[in-house]
C-alpha cells in the first residue's frame, strides 16, 4: 500500500450563510471550533443543508490520493450508527481500504458544521464525537507496517488517548507526513507541534499563517531559516502567493492557477496535500509535486465540498 491516513472520521455537513451568521454566533472566519452536540445541534436548526459528505482532513486527502490511482487506507473511529455506516460506504464507495471495525459506541460518530461565507471562505463547527476517542488499540500497526507512508492530521492530535494512538502510528511507520491543519490546532498545541515538526515528520504541510504561529513570528524570511535548518520536507501553501517547498538549503515556489471560479475553499489543503503527495509516491521532482498539488486544489474550489466526485 502506498499511504494510510490516520484522521478524524467525520461527516461534513455544507451550508451557505452570511457573514452575520458568524458575527451573532461569536464564530471567527476560516478557524475551526469545538463543541458538544448540543450546541452543534443547536447552530444547525436554523441552517439549510446544501450538501452531506464523509469527510475529514487526511480522509479527503486520501480519497483524492485513491482518485489518482494510488493504493491507500484509512484509520479513523465511527460509531456503528446510521453516520457511521455511511461514512464507511463512502469511503469504500472510493476504493479506499478501511481499516477499523466499527461498533455501537456511547458516542455518535463525529460531524462538523462547514459554514462557506459569500467569499468563499469556509468556517468550521466540529462536534468530533467518537472519533476523538481514537486510542492506540484502533491502530492497525500491520497495515501501517506495509504502507510506504503515514499520513496524519494535527485536528487529531489532543493529549490522552488521541496522542498514544498517534505515538504508536509513528512508531510503526516508514515515513510520516502531518498537517498542522489549523491556526487553533497550532495554538493549541504549539509545543507538541514544534517537537512533532523537529523529531518526527518526514513532511510537514502547513498554510502560511499555522506555520508562522509555530514558530512564533510574523517575518517569512523566518519560516524559511527555520525550514532551511530543520533539513526536511517543509511544505507551505500561501493563499495567492502559491505554495512553497523548503528542502535543506532549496526552497522551491509555484504560482496559483489564474481566473478560476471560486465557490468553496472547503478542502483546498486536504486536495493540495493529495497532489503533493501522489507526486512524492511515484518519484515526481518537487517542483512536478507542488505544480500537482496546485491542480487538485485548483479542481477542488471550484465545486461545492471537498471530494472532486
Amino acid at each position: 500500500m502506498k499511504i494510510i491516513g490516520i484522521g478524524n472520521a467525520i461527516v461534513d455537513v455544507i451550508c451557505k450563510v452570511e457573514d452575520t451568521f458568524l458575527t451573532n454566533n461569536e464564530l471567527k472566519k476560516s478557524t475551526m471550533k469545538l463543541v458538544n452536540e448540543s450546541e452543534f445541534k443547536k447552530l444547525l436548526s436554523s441552517l439549510k443543508i446544501e450538501e452531506t459528505v464523509s469527510g475529514g482532513s487526511v480522509a479527503n486527502s486520501i480519497v483524492g490520493l485513491s482518485q489518482l490511482g494510488n493504493d491507500v487506507g484509512f484509520i479513523g473511529k465511527v460509531s456503528d450508527d446510521e453516520l457511521g455506516v455511511k461514512y464507511e460506504e463512502g469511503l469504500k464507495k472510493e476504493n479506499v481500504k478501511y481499516f477499523y471495525s466499527k461498533k455501537k459506541e456511547e458516542i455518535s460518530t463525529g460531524t462538523c458544521l462547514i459554514l462557506i461565507t459569500p467569499d468563499s471562505e469556509r468556517t468550521m463547527v466540529t462536534f468530533l464525537g467518537t472519533a476523538g476517542k481514537i486510542n492506540d488499540n484502533d491502530i492497525d500497526v500491520d497495515a501501517i507496517k506495509k504502507s510506504e507512508m503515514l499520513f496524519l492530521e494535527g485536528y487529531l492530535w489532543d493529549e490522552g488517548e488521541p496522542r498514544k494512538a498517534f505515538d504508536r502510528a509513528i512508531k510503526n511507520s516508514n515515513k510520516v507526513a502531518m498537517s498542522l491543519s489549523d491556526l487553533f490546532c497550532v495554538e493549541r498545541h504549539k509545543p507538541h507541534f514544534l517537537e512533532l515538526v523537529k523529531n518526527k515528520l518526514d513532511i510537514t504541510f502547513a498554510n502560511e499563517q499555522e506555520i508562522l504561529s509555530l514558530i512564533n513570528t510574523k517575518n517569512f524570511d523566518e519560516v524559511i531559516s527555520f525550514g532551511k535548518n530543520l533539513g526536511k520536507l517543509m511544505v507551505i501553501t500561501r493563499g495567492e502567493k502559491g505554495s512553497i517547498v523548503i528542502n535543506k538549503n532549496e526552497v522551491i515556489e509555484c504560482g496559483v492557477q489564474k481566473n478560476l471560479k471560486i465557490l468553496d475553499l472547503t478542502g483546498a489543503g486536504d486536495l493540495f496535500a493529495a497532489g503533493f503527495l501522489h507526486g512524492y509516491i511515484n518519484n515526481f521532482s518537487i517542483k512536478e509535486n507542488l505544480k500537482k498539488g496546485t491542480d487538485m486544489s485548483s479542481k477542488i474550489i471550484q465545486r461545492i465540498g471537498a471530494r472532486l466526485s
